[in-house]
């Protein structure tokens, strides 16, 4: 009878690396699913800023605070969406033309030359970001966070995805939720919000450590103008 011959080594390599791979997708899934009911606790972005301020000389207090999304007010959801992504109760997840509008801009030579660099990330991908990935950007963290920004959109759905992302996103050093950031700069609750302080606290979200201490700039004062007139036009989960 013949022997047979083992698969070479690389195909063994690539089977495991292959099944890994699978694991992960896995894990991520029922993370998610799990959260369709559980809050989560804290996200990778928190746990990162938790050890970052640990080490700082004086760190600032913690405060995070999870509240339902109906104890959020309409006008701080609709100042967010408007403000990062108006199209999200109608996309999949991706907004591919303001990706592509990113993409040019980010390799035009002005944007170079001035070392900006412009975001086409919808809520549900920032959200990704946030729960799982590192902030570092190369071409196998955005795959990653295009496959996790699909598991959100199939198993929790806009709703849901909105209700975490205000209650986990940054809103300054230590800051972290809608009803922390409220209370930091507007000593009230999240459900209290006024539109023009619900669209102070949108505009901040692109760098909220940096805005949180020119928190009435001529520049946040006129974004602020913007995002409260565009407010209306937008779509929120009921």
């Amino acid at each position: 009878m013949q022997r047979r011959t083992p698969p070479p080594a690389w195909r063994r390599v690539l089977w495991l690396a292959l099944l890994s791979l699978l694991a992960l997708q896995g894990y991520f899934a029922l993370r998610i699913a799990l959260w369709a009911i559980v809050p989560p606790s804290s996200t990778t972005f928190m746990r990162a800023a938790q050890l970052r301020l640990l080490k700082s000389a004086d760190p600032p207090p913690w405060q995070h605070e999870w509240v339902r999304y109906d104890a959020i007010s309409a006008n701080l959801k609709r100042a967010v969406v408007a403000s990062e992504d108006a199209t999200f109760l109608t996309n999949d997840g991706v907004d591919w033309s303001a990706i592509r509008s990113a993409w040019d801009k980010n390799h035009s030579r002005r944007y170079e030359r001035e070392d900006k660099i412009v975001g086409g990330s919808t809520i549900t991908q920032q959200l990704a970001k946030n729960l799982f990935l590192s902030p570092e950007r190369d071409y196998l963290r955005k795959a990653q966070e295009l496959i996790i920004t699909y598991m959100l959109e199939g198993i929790l759905g806009k709703r849901r995805i909105l209700e975490i992302y205000l209650n986990s996103v940054e809103w300054g050093n230590g800051i972290y939720g809608a009803q922390a950031a409220a209370r930091t700069y507007f000593h009230t609750d999240a459900a209290r919000l006024s539109p023009w302080q619900a669209a102070r606290l949108a505009v901040m979200l692109p760098a909220p450590r940096i805005y949180q201490k020119r928190l009435y700039s001529p520049y946040l004062n006129a974004r602020t103008a913007t995002i409260a007139a565009r407010m209306w036009d937008v779509q929120i989960p009921r």
